[in-house]
């Protein structure tokens, strides 16, 4: 699940990798709360993705989720999904589970 700041075509990566993607920004408002946000991916058993790392890394600690993976910014979007791919190829599904990953 693709949290309202993650870029598009990280989805169209994710994609091309078998795995089914909702992108937030066409299931909920833009100004749903982050807690609303973990509250839908875990809802429906997804990992969710997202930029916004301060805010799910405080909400981690206290809120159950199914998996979270911060995609950190980088220099340009190819680089970004470099990351995101090598941190699937690395964790799988069992390492990404209910763990906060960085990508």
């Amino acid at each position: 699940m693709l949290d309202q700041d993650v870029p598009d075509d990280v989805s169209y990566l994710l994609e091309q990798l078998g795995h089914e993607v909702t992108l937030l920004r066409k299931a909920l408002p833009c100004d749903s709360s982050d807690e609303t946000v973990l509250q839908f991916a875990r809802d429906r058993g997804c990992v969710l993705l997202t930029c916004n790392r301060d805010d799910y890394l405080q909400l981690a600690m206290t809120e159950p989720h199914h998996g979270i993976v911060i995609v950190i910014r980088r220099r340009t979007r190819a680089d970004e999904r470099a990351a995101l791919f090598r941190l699937l190829q690395c964790a799988d599904e069992i390492g990404l589970r209910n763990n906060v990953n960085f990508a």
